[in-house]
């Protein structure tokens, strides 16, 4: 009998293993990692994405490597970008910095980049850059101090989550709605799929633990 596929998110985001329980797949390890996310001067924000991608997957072989545990693996990473043009908006960890967002998206279109990483467990890599535009009505005093005391705003690109209450002040949508949650499903899977992991099929997972966060994830289901 074949072994079942090894799958290890290289996030700790509950939102992204959120995202991948919708379609079925729970990550047999978690490998959150710590990458240093300054642009490079004149980067391009679709291009950052792709690089900070890259790294944490790189960053989580290095340790499934060390890990005698684990074996050959799938390493997916993940990096959500927001741009108004070539600006890279920061992930708001302070209140100031998630009013300046808000404050600059209100009434404007801005683009949202997920990039992709997959590494195989052969090592090769494989990555995918999506992109979704996105609009903002025009933002009242009210709607901003409203939003700002939800501090859902807390580590998001951009000072924002569309999945919570951000999703009142979207007035248009062009692209993928998962990409800006934080991992685009359709081109995940594709990825996973052209390297023979099994999508929308029972792998029978072990859940891992899921590290806590202001909006923890369902927990996954017990095998």
């Amino acid at each position: 009998m074949t072994a079942s596929p090894t799958l290890v998110l290289a996030s700790g985001s509950p939102r992204r293993l959120a995202l991948l329980e919708q379609i079925g797949i729970v990550p047999d390890h978690l490998a959150p990692t710590d990458v240093d996310e300054t642009p490079m001067d004149g980067e391009a924000p679709n291009r950052l994405a792709q690089r900070l991608a890259q790294m944490k997957a790189e960053e989580a072989l290095e340790r499934t490597r060390a890990d005698k545990t684990i074996g050959p693996a799938h390493i997916l990473a993940a990096d959500t970008v927001v741009a108004l043009g070539r600006r890279v908006l920061p992930k708001a960890e302070g209140i100031a910095e998630a009013e300046a967002c808000l404050s600059a998206l209100s009434g404007r279109g801005h683009r949202v980049f997920t990039g992709v990483c997959l590494i195989t467990p052969k090592e090769r890599v494989r990555l995918r850059t999506v992109e979704t535009r996105v609009k903002f009505k025009r933002l009242s005093r009210a709607e901003i101090d409203f939003y700002l005391a939800s501090g859902e705003w807390h580590g998001k690109a951009g000072g924002y989550a569309i999945q919570g209450l951000a999703a009142i002040f979207v007035s248009k949508l062009i692209g993928s709605y998962t990409n800006v949650v934080g991992l685009p499903l359709f081109e995940t899977a594709a990825l996973l799929t052209g390297d023979g992991f099994p999508v929308a099929q029972d792998r029978s997972p072990t859940a891992p633990e899921v590290p806590s966060e202001d909006a923890p994830a369902a927990q996954p289901n017990p095998a």
